[in-house]
């Protein structure tokens, strides 16, 4: 058994015997990645691809194709539901007297923004924006920054970090145990602690630019909080109320039921290509068509049945064995 990163799908890596695929966070790699670990063998091995959030098109598979759908629906025993609110900028200083409460009870707080630094791109340019609208909400929220702001304005007499990837490992790491033994208060981050992290005292995710991310990455954000007894909450800070991936997070609990809202907002991408969502491709199109799936699979049965290996199909065979070398098992 080998368990990895990335690192496993490199050209030098070898199997010599590969019959069990596992991937998990499923949503974190792309087509051609997950497709190069299945043509590392002669024969086909199995595959089981783990996500909190399908990928729209591996969702429109299960509901089209042959994807075989497994769910695990029970929440870990004494958790509870995460709250989860969009926050406008006129509801931000009652957010942080909150979130001031909720650490003076010894709780803990994620704050998630989209980027490390600030854009430097077209300063001009940005400020006659920020000048027309007389307001900053349309500045990409950026983690030193806000480390700086919450620090030094907001909470100036808290313990707060910050937390990139642009900082050395045995840095991050030190970080991270400090959030764990309780030394830190508010952890201000990146997508960095989008997986991986499990911390039961950290009750409020709070994520900046909530619009700027998908609603992939801000469930796995969710998923951060609420790992405890306590009751946790997720905020959402966005000047667009009306963002239908935003309002999606505060109806639906379930990753399954917010892919299922993804897969209709973003398109289920391509089935011979490697967009996982978007405007479909001929075939996948085609994947809507009940009656024609259901034709096509009575078609194959009775081809399969007679002619196993299609000894009578050549150009049938020559065909799929094309294909093989474009298309995932998803």
């Amino acid at each position: 058994m080998i368990i990895g990163t990335h690192s496993l799908i490199q050209k030098t890596v070898e199997f010599k015997n590969l019959a069990l695929i596992i991937i998990d966070e499923q949503h974190r790699f792309g087509i051609e990645q997950r497709a190069k670990l299945c043509q590392k063998q002669k024969f086909i091995p199995h595959l089981l691809s783990m996500s909190a959030t399908p990928i729209p098109r591996t969702l429109a598979l299960t509901f089209y194709g042959d994807l075989d759908l497994s769910l695990i629906k029970e929440m870990p025993k004494g958790r509870k539901k995460i709250i989860t609110k969009i926050i406008s900028s006129n509801q931000r200083e009652k957010a942080y007297s909150f979130i001031k409460k909720q650490i003076n009870q010894n709780s803990q707080v994620f704050v998630v923004c989209p980027r490390i630094e600030p854009s430097t791109a077209q300063p001009e340019q940005d400020q006659l924006v920020l000048n027309k609208y007389k307001s900053n909400w349309l500045e990409v929220k950026a983690v030193k920054q806000e480390y700086e702001k919450l620090s030094e304005k907001v909470f100036p007499d808290l313990n707060i970090a910050m937390l990139h990837g642009k900082m050395k490992p045995a840095e991050k790491e030190k970080t991270l145990d400090q959030f764990k033994n309780k030394k830190i208060d508010i952890l201000v981050s990146t997508s960095v602690i989008e997986v991986g992290i499990d911390f039961p005292n950290a009750t409020i995710m709070m994520i900046e630019g909530a619009d700027k991310f998908g609603l992939a990455q801000l469930h796995q954000f969710r998923g951060r909080v609420g790992r405890g007894k306590k009751q946790s909450y997720c905020l959402l800070f966005s000047e667009f109320t009306n963002n239908p991936r935003l309002k999606a997070m505060t109806r639906f609990q379930d990753g399954f039921s917010l892919a299922e809202k993804d897969l209709k907002l973003r398109g289920p991408g391509d089935l011979l290509g490697q967009r996982q969502w978007g405007i479909p491709d001929f075939v996948m199109a085609s994947l809507k068509d009940i009656n024609l799936i259901d034709q096509t699979r009575q078609a194959a049965k009775q081809i399969l049945e007679k002619d196993p290996e299609l000894k009578k199909y050549s150009l049938l065979k020559q065909r799929i064995n094309q294909i093989k070398k474009t298309i995932h098992l998803e």
